[in-house]
């Protein structure tokens, strides 16, 4: 999986999608480095800054981000088949489960977050990137109504009985619907995949072109011209507990073999990847780092143009050895070289 991600990470460049800083590997852990996300997972904004669910403005705006993240993914030919988000402005995240798909093939698996596999997926049926748009049907939902439409939350219920209820159950919607929320939902959680919005040939123009959508000036959002519904406060921390951070970032237990030894060399390339320099381009870090004065310029002490160098500091066994040195070859010193 996580060769998967890395190899996936380097073919997209969005910004709905995180970027791949570089990968790089350690005595027991393969490591990417990606975009800081310091608004949190998206679940815990449904779930845990006050009442659960967002207001329709907010989850719209979140909507149309992931659907330009799907879009840029399609794009490439990859299928996402589950669903993340972060705050502040939505970037799709952990594509380990993401898989390319051939141009005029399909595939098959059972893959993806319980409540959020279509319907073809928990049949274990042939698809494109429907799944896709069945879990933006999902997500759309429980930012709403505050629940996932097939469980309640801390409602333990058997993974039979939610695959049966996305297969055989329609949906139910509460007052917090607008008629317009309501028909976007109900077209993108079609159980038949080829009635479902986004699968009828257009795909993510489909369901840009909704009328929940109508105000969306989708030109500026993908130019990050749009400000974000909720901005995170920077000395804030989006979690119910940090320990969570660590706990779903390692897999424990992993013995590394001989064999393993190619796939290292795949994973740790060093390389810094295309989008995320361009990422680092648009964000002008760079002029922050290199502005040191009020005016602009260099300081003094950082200016070595025209400045004289100054001979580095000795340490005790420089002074006393070099001094022997120094005495030992001058000729004129009629002074016999210091021996230690």
């Amino acid at each position: 999986m996580a060769l998967n991600e890395k190899q996936i990470l380097e073919k997209v460049n969005s910004r709905f999608v995180v970027s791949l800083a570089y990968a790089y590997e350690t005595k027991d852990a393969l490591c990417l480095v990606l975009t800081l996300m310091n608004g949190g997972d998206l679940k815990f904004h449904i779930y845990h800054m006050g009442e659960a669910g967002f207001d329709e403005e907010r989850a719209v705006f979140y909507a149309a981000e992931i659907c330009c993240g799907l879009q840029d993914l399609h794009r490439e030919r990859i299928v996402y088949r589950s669903e993340r988000g972060g705050g502040g402005h939505i970037r799709i995240s952990d594509l380990g489960l993401a898989v390319h798909v051939p141009e005029g093939e399909t595939i098959k698996g059972r893959v993806g977050t319980v409540g959020y596999m279509a319907p073809e997926v928990v049949e274990n049926e042939r698809y494109t990137f429907s799944p896709d748009w069945w879990a933006l049907g999902c997500l759309m939902y429980e930012m709403i109504e505050g629940q996932s439409p097939f469980q309640q939350r801390k409602k333990k219920i058997k993974r039979e009985e939610v695959e049966r209820l996305v297969r055989e159950v329609e949906e139910e919607y509460s007052s917090k619907f607008s008629e317009d929320a309501k028909d976007i939902c109900k077209q993108l959680l079609a159980k038949d995949p080829s009635k479902r919005l986004g699968c009828l040939g257009g795909g993510a123009s489909e369901v840009k072109g909704h009328a929940i959508f109508k105000s969306m000036n989708f030109k500026r959002l993908e130019a990050g011209m749009l400000q974000a519904p909720f901005v995170p406060d920077p000395q804030a921390i989006y979690c119910k507990d940090v320990l969570d951070i660590e706990q779903f970032s390692t897999v424990k237990g992993v013995e590394i073999e001989e064999k393993d030894e190619s796939f290292y060399n795949k994973v740790s390339t060093g390389c810094v990847s295309i989008p995320w320099q361009n990422e680092m381009i648009e964000s002008e870090c760079f002029v922050e780092l290199n502005v040191f004065d009020q005016d602009g310029a260099v300081p003094p002490d950082l200016d070595w143009r025209g400045q004289p160098s100054s001979p580095p500091k000795q340490g005790l066994l420089q002074r006393l050895f070099g001094r022997a040195d120094c005495c030992g070859n001058c000729s004129d010193s009629d002074e016999e070289p210091t021996r230690l």
